[in-house]
């Protein structure tokens, strides 16, 4: 087959800019998707981070009604198995008992997806039902890290942040609940933004209200192509729960200005929970780097009782998968999960929240709110709040501590284990606070480590200013230019 660039030529490109060739004649949309589905055939053998590609849509752009004349011009993309649904496509959410559902409706931020001119050509991996930090059940998949295979992508949004990394798409979609973009933003070398709550509608099925922490977005390797993605596909659908942010401009105007001189807090100890001494290292030397750029850099916390943060968290998780996991079971006249269907960790969660009362929930609420005053009495004083994105190294593959595979008998230990590793990124989302990981350092192994920069709920276009002004200061060599082993344009 002959493509229609080389690979060096295609990863070379954003979104954006593979988007404006299609809009100058140089190209077409068929021919955007038939490279990236060469691209999934090529490297998703070593990786497994694509579940399905959509033959049909790879073919015709156009067939699932998505807008070519819109911003991304047909460009191909890559969704999350989980989340957002898609008209007559399966979404199995990485569970064996989910084999075979296939959704009767796009939701509403599909149909946003496909007016901005995003091709949806296939589904990428994710643990069961999201739950845990590693597409990593050997009875469903194994996702690989494309900078080396040997080590888990993190997760949830496992295959999306592989297959942005590796080359085969500029962007796709993912989720966050937790840190479910950041993290494995961070560990794969791209961008990830969590934006805050009130940005990205979860309609029909939920609101950022009830749903409480789970938020959508995207993976991608340039600033301008996350900056469109929000712009594009942001806004409340009808009969919306509360509110929603507008910003004064469009990110991607907004970007091409620097930001004023900002006060930059450090931090890699919360609670209980710290980075080891590799990564905090890594972390003050990207301060010096932004205190080089003329912001003003200094360690500071928000007061908050993290502990308490984390168990309120944990409790949040618990009952909503309790939840989440007895509606699937209702619709299928099932009492409870079948242990040859459904992941160990995420039974016992089942069993562990099912039974959450209203006073525990109220109690949990009263600690969001707490922390989200803490953290908003903290951005009074300073505009980010600068972490990395994991306490500890990339785990290697089979590392079952972190996994919904584990057979720890205790769901509280089992989330203790997720947080010593994953401690600052999961209550930007208790907050509804927006968070990027940015790929500007190292681990102990070598491996991509995202500097995670946080701020003020409705801040995003801060984030995103910061970010990019970080991308024109090192010449757009995110991961010091680096490419990992697994990468299209390779082999």
């Amino acid at each position: 087959m002959t493509l229609p660039m080389s690979w060096d030529e295609w990863a070379e490109h954003d979104g954006l800019a593979l988007a404006a060739r299609v809009k100058k004649g140089e190209l077409t949309a068929a021919e955007l998707s038939t490279q990236a589905a060469a691209g999934i055939a090529k490297v998703n053998g070593a990786l497994s981070g694509v579940v399905e590609v959509f033959e049909d849509a790879v073919t015709d752009p156009a067939i699932d009604g998505t807008d070519l004349a819109g911003p991304f011009a047909g460009l191909p993309f890559l969704m999350k198995d989980l989340g957002p649904t898609l008209k007559g496509r399966l979404q199995e959410m990485g569970s064996l008992l989910m084999r075979g559902n296939r959704a009767t409706a796009d939701t509403f931020l599909t149909s946003q997806m496909r007016k901005a001119g995003l091709n949806l050509i296939g589904r990428t991996t994710t643990p069961e039902f999201g739950v845990c930090s590693s597409a990593e059940n050997p009875a469903v998949y194994v996702t690989r890290n494309p900078w080396n295979t040997d080590y888990t992508t993190c997760g949830s949004s496992a295959g999306s942040a592989a297959m942005v990394a590796a080359g085969v798409v500029p962007i796709a979609h993912a989720t966050d609940g937790g840190g479910s973009i950041r993290i494995p933003a961070g560990v794969n070398g791209n961008i990830g933004l969590k934006v805050s709550r009130g940005v990205f509608s979860l309609a029909p099925h939920l609101s950022d209200l009830t749903g409480l922490v789970s938020i959508q977005g995207c993976q991608s390797r340039s600033v301008r192509d996350t900056a469109a993605f929000v712009d594009a596909c942001r806004g409340p659908g009808p009969g919306e729960f509360m509110p929603f942010w507008t910003p004064p401009e469009p990110y991607t105007q907004l970007i091409t200005r620097d930001p004023s001189r900002l006060k930059i807090a450090l931090s890699h100890q919360w609670g209980d929970y710290r980075a080891t001494p590799h990564i905090a290292a890594e972390l003050e030397r990207v301060g010096r780097f932004l205190e080089g750029l003329g912001h003003h850099v200094d360690y500071a916390l928000p007061a908050a009782d993290f502990n308490a943060a984390f168990a309120a968290q944990t409790t949040c998780y618990i009952s909503n998968f309790a939840v989440v996991i007895g509606n699937m079971l209702a619709a299928r006249g099932l009492e409870r999960p079948p242990a040859d269907l459904v992941e160990p960790i995420n039974i016992r969660i089942w069993d562990a929240g099912r039974h959450t009362t209203f006073a525990e929930r109220a109690r949990m609420q009263a600690m969001f709110n707490t922390t989200s005053r803490g953290f908003g009495a903290f951005f009074e004083d300073w505009d980010i709040i600068l972490t990395p994105i994991t306490a500890l190294p990339t785990p290697k593959i089979g590392t079952t501590e972190y996994l919904t595979i584990s057979d720890n008998p205790s769901v509280l230990d089992w989330f203790g284990n997720l947080w010593r590793n994953f401690a600052f990124t999961p209550l930007a989302n208790l907050c509804g606070i927006p968070g990027i990981s940015l790929p500007l350092a190292v681990n102990e192994h070598g491996l991509p480590l995202g500097i995670q920069a946080q701020a003020k709920q409705g801040n995003d276009g801060l984030l995103l200013q910061l970010a990019a002004q970080i991308e024109r200061a090192i010449g757009g060599r995110w991961s010091s230019g680096r490419t990992p082993d697994v990468h299209v344009s390779k082999g």
